[in-house]
Parts: C-alpha cells; structure tokens; sequence
C-alpha cells in the first residue's frame, strides 16, 4: 500500500510518515499543492491523506485533480483544523472518504486509514493463494498454520505479488510501489528482497513460488504446475 501525505507543516507529515511506514505502508509526502500534484501525475497511491490549508492552493483543488488516468479512484482522508459545518459537508461532497480533525491521535488516524481501504481496495483484508494467507493490515503471513518473519519491505513486496497473481509484476512497478521517490534504490534491491522472499517460502513448505521472467519481472505460481 501506497500513501501519499499532504501537509505544509514538516513536523507533523514527518511524525506520520514515519508512523505508517512503521506500520508497512510505503510513504511518500508533499507540503505544497503543486507538489501533491506533480506526485499524483507520476505514481499511483492506495490512499491520499490531505491537509486543506495549504500555501499554494485550498486542498479542494487537490480532491479536484485527482480526477487522473492514475489516481482519480485514490481514496481521500481530508486532515484539518477547519472544523465548520461547511467545510466537512463541502470535503464529503467533494470525494472526501474521511474527515479529521487536528489535533488528533496519530493511532486513530491510522485506524481511520485502515478502515478507508478495507472499503476502498478489494481483498484488503486478507489475501490467499494456495497454503499461504496474508494479512495486509497486520503484515501478517502464515503457510499452512506457519508464521513467517516477514520485514516490512519482504512483507510489502508479497502483498503486492498476491494482489496481482497471477499475472507479472513489472520490476519498475515493484521499486516504485516499494519505495518512496526519494528513496535511493540499488541496482539489484528487487532481486536481493525476491530472493530472500522466494528462500522463506521454499523453507515454510508453501506451495507457491516466485517465479522470474527474465526481462519482464516475476509472478506467483503453484509450485511445479506453473499455474496459480
């Protein structure tokens, strides 16, 4: 899962960012509206979370611009001190998924956050192909009755095969749902997270692997039929 944060106020966007990457998200922030813009015009997010008093533009126009070929289903929490009748009604109407105000509970709002995709985003709840089931929200991997010890970014990568299985994941769509955009990616970083992956599930006894397709990317498939 992908968020995007937008909010003027650097402390703040820093204490969720760090937060929600804690919590397995990939994260990645704006604290302008032509920023949020540009972001949203070059990679496709699971879920925005949007201050409304920006310096450049009111965070309205940004609920606007995410009418997009990436991004215009991107669920919306509206995060602001702008507690008037007015504004909540005028945010809810304009997409707006949730609204919330400041101060509040970093917590709640990731809560909020969860309860967004669970209505946002098919199968946000639990994935499962063949004997492996995962969690996204919990990060949370068993094959058949076996916990897995899954880091955030492993954990994040099989989130991301099992969404899609069984088709290919392009490598360029995985370091770019994996990592932020300012986030420094070396060369062989997919490979080395694929083949750690790839090990613990061979070491579980799942019955899908990891397959590469050289030049493209990789699939999950059931493992010695070549089909999920």
């Amino acid at each position: 899962m992908k968020i995007l944060i937008v909010d003027d106020h650097q402390s703040l966007r820093d204490l969720l960012a760090d937060h929600l990457r804690r919590c397995g998200f990939a994260v990645e922030v704006a604290g302008t509206g032509g920023e949020a813009i540009a972001c949203m015009q070059a990679s496709r997010y699971d879920a925005l979370i949007l201050d409304l008093g920006l310096p450049d533009m009111d965070g309205a126009q940004i609920l606007a611009a995410r009418n997009t070929d990436r991004n215009g289903s991107v669920p919306c929490i509206v995060l602001t001190a702008r507690d008037a009748l007015e504004s909540r009604v005028a945010s809810l109407n304009a997409g707006a998924d949730d609204y919330v105000l400041k101060p509040f509970a970093v917590p709640e709002l990731e809560a909020r956050l969860r309860a967004v995709l669970r209505r946002t985003v098919p199968g946000y709840q639990t994935l499962s192909r063949g004997n492996l089931s995962f969690e996204p929200a919990s990060r949370h991997a068993v094959v058949a009755g076996q916990v897995l010890d899954l880091p955030r970014r492993e954990a994040m990568l099989l989130e991301e095969m099992l969404r899609v299985a069984p088709r290919i994941v392009v490598k360029d769509r995985l370091e770019e749902r994996l990592y932020a955009c300012n986030e420094s990616v070396t060369l062989n970083a997919i490979e080395a997270l694929v083949s750690r992956l790839r090990r613990k599930l061979a070491m579980a006894g799942a019955d899908i692997r990891i397959d590469t397709v050289r030049g493209l990317g990789y699939r999950i498939v059931m493992d010695g039929s070549g089909h999920v």
